[in-house]
């Protein structure tokens, strides 16, 4: 059983930064990559950044220049630090894992990041 716990976010004025942690435990095999999504009210689920085991970092193009992924690996945890938040920024950010050598996606509960204007 593997779980994610986030945290870090929170409600913040525009202009203002946050970082997010999401902290991996449990039966862990072959990290292939961890990442941030985020779902607005009324919107799809979309990818803020991933993080893969030996690639390239990925990026939504909304947040390119603003947003930096990073990760642990000793800690089996991915940091998304987020400057220059915008009020279009607002959404409930997942953390997911994917690992396995048959690849299968974990997800965190969520956490709420409401930016201001």
């Amino acid at each position: 059983q593997v779980q994610l716990v986030e945290s870090g976010g929170g409600l913040v004025q525009a202009g203002g930064s946050l970082r997010l942690s999401c902290a991996a435990s449990g039966s862990i095999f072959t990290i292939n990559s961890m990442g941030w999504y985020r779902q607005a009210p009324g919107k799809q689920r979309e990818l803020v950044a991933r993080i893969p085991s030996g690639g390239v970092t990925k990026y939504a193009e909304s947040v390119k220049g603003r947003f930096t992924i990073s990760r642990d690996n000793a800690k089996n945890t991915v940091y998304l630090q987020m400057n220059s938040l915008k009020p279009e920024d607002t959404a409930v950010y997942y953390c997911y894992l994917n690992a396995g050598w048959v690849p299968y996606d974990y997800w965190g509960q969520g956490t709420q990041v409401t930016v201001s204007s």
